[in-house]
Parts: C-alpha cells; structure tokens; sequence
C-alpha cells in the first residue's frame, strides 16, 4: 500500500512509519514539525507542511495515488485544551475538515482517525466499551469526537470510509530504541516517572491518594505504542478489503495504578524514585480501563506488549539512549 501518514514525526505517528516501512508498504509523511522531530522520522519521503495548508494538500495527492491516509496530527494535552480551547478546536477538528475535504477531491477514500478515550468523559462504568456514552469534559476529547461525528457525514455524502481508533494511555517504545516519546513538554505519566528514575526532575508527584482502587491511586490502561500502530495497520488493512466504517477503542483491558506504575519503574530501572503526595486533580476519574473485545474480534488484534516491565523497559531503553 502507499500511505500517506500526517503528523508522522510525532511519537505515535513515527512508530506507524517504520512499522508500514518494515511491513513493505509505501510512506509518505507530512508533518508541520511544531511538536514532531524530523530524526524520528527513520522511513519514507518527508513533506514539511501543515494539514491546515489546502494548496499544499492538493499538490501532495495529485502527485501520488494514495490507499489511504492515517492522521496523527494533534494536539493532546487536555490541561491546555483548557486554556487554549481555539487552538485544539481550530487544529483538531478544522484543519482536519482541510484535509478531509482535500481528500475527498482527490478521491482518496480510506482513512484511519488517533482519537481518544477523552471522548467518553467521566465513566458511567469499566471496563468501557464502545456503545459507552461520549461526553467528553474538555476541549481536547470534544474536539475528537467532533472529528468523530464528521467522519460519519463524510462517509454517508461522500463515500470516504474511516476507521476510529480510541487510545487509552499510549506507552513504551520502539523495542530496539530507535525512537520514543519526546514530548514538550512532558505530561504522560511514564516518561515523567523514568525523567525522575534518571535524576532529570526530584521526583514524581502523585495526585490523589485516598481513590477507591486497592492502593488509593487512579488505575490507568497502558497499551503499548507498536501494539496501537498494529491496530492501525490491520484497520487499514479491514478498509482495503472493503468493510464499512467503525469505531475501536484500544487498550489492554486491565489497569495498572500509578503506585504500580511507579514500582515497575524501579524495578526495570534500578533505581531509587522519590515521589511526593499531591492533592487530586479536577476531572481524574479513579479508573479508566478499556474493553478491547470489538478490536480483537473484528480486527483480530491482540496486544503483544502487555507487562508492564516491558512497556516500561522499552521506554526507559530509549531514554538512556537519548
């Protein structure tokens, strides 16, 4: 297949290029470089250029012949979201029309969509599934389930096929250690806890002790990220054989406490983590873990990455080598 991948510098976006390289397919990656890295784009051709440029767009996919497209160009912190709600609406939701729309010239018909578990709010229940209520509480998750909600209109006028896929908590790294999270800045626990584990800050803080889990900490699904861009890669695979649209959460099914996280990162790394008690965030639900059943019968996915110890050490890899 030729793919064209946007936001394919960032960390989910350039495990997705290598892995469709590895497999024999055909990469094409666009990204604006405003939160990606150009050396962690390790295969394919490289377009620097934003998915908000329409002329840009019409010369990228009058050149070539797409299969389809897979978009990873985002904005994710949900704290800034917040603050800066027209920045996520005006980058997720409008500037995807743009491309959605320039796709829909070129008769491009299959796309593959990052969204988020932000989309469901606070859970009514877990593990969550599909058929949960979205509600999302802030900019970040409402301007993904917006996304959501056009990729539904454009398939009924226009024919364009998508396929949704509903990240829980993304993890780990390339298992060689060729590439990882560099986010800045810094908001995902894992990277967060192993910049403590190497001395780059004093310590982890943890908000919220006192939660109705086993050890009073929130309880989180962490899906490794070569596991999330295998779900993509059989998603487009489902599309090409002409299946209709469909919306995945993924995730491992089972949750890990930030305690546990905070221990296997000790483990894995041998070294001493401070951590200092804080008071619980606004909008921290206690626990978010993820029902994976319609990914794995539908798309035949199966996380191979599922320790702990190995998401962790495969992140921490990385880190030592960068």
């Amino acid at each position: 297949m030729k793919v064209l991948v946007v936001g394919g510098a960032g960390y989910i976006g350039s495990h997705m290029v290598l892995m469709l390289a590895e497999r024999g397919h055909e990469v094409v990656v666009l990204d604006d470089l405003s939160s990606g890295h150009r050396d962690a784009v390790l295969a394919g051709s490289f377009i620097e250029g934003s998915i908000a440029d329409a002329a840009l767009l019409d010369r990228v996919l009058a050149a070539q012949r797409f299969d389809g497209v897979m978009h990873f160009a985002s904005f994710i912190q949900v704290g800034e979201s917040v603050l800066e709600p027209a920045k996520y609406y005006r980058n997720n939701f409008s500037h995807t029309l743009t491309l959605l729309d320039a796709m829909v010239r070129h008769d491009v018909k299959r796309f593959i969509f990052s969204s988020t578990a932000a989309v469901y709010g606070e859970p009514q229940r877990t593990p969550i599934d599909e058929s949960h209520p979205c509600a999302a509480i802030n900019p970040y998750g409402r301007s993904k389930r917006m996304v959501e909600e056009a990729l539904a209109d454009y398939d009924r006028a226009y024919g364009l096929k998508s396929v949704c896929l509903r990240y829980f908590n993304a993890a780990g790294a390339d298992p060689q250690g060729r590439i990882g999270e560099r986010h800045e800045p810094e908001t995902h626990l894992i990277p967060l806890v192993l910049q403590a584990a190497a001395g780059k800050r004093p310590h982890i803080a943890v908000y919220g002790n006192d939660y109705p889990t086993p050890d009073g900490t929130c309880i989180r699904d962490y899906i490794h990220v070569v596991d999330l861009c295998a779900a993509h890669l059989l998603a487009l695979d489902r599309l090409m054989q002409g299946s209709d649209s469909a919306t995945y959460n993924l995730g491992n099914g089972a949750g890990f406490s930030i305690r546990e996280v905070i221990a296997a990162a000790a483990r894995v790394t041998g070294r001493d983590i401070a951590v200092a008690e804080a008071a619980r965030r606004e909008g921290d639900p206690a626990v978010l873990v993820a029902a994976p059943d319609k990914a794995r019968k539908e798309l035949d996915w199966r996380p191979r990455h599922a320790a702990l110890d190995e998401i962790i050490g495969d992140a921490w890899r990385f880190h030592s080598a960068h």
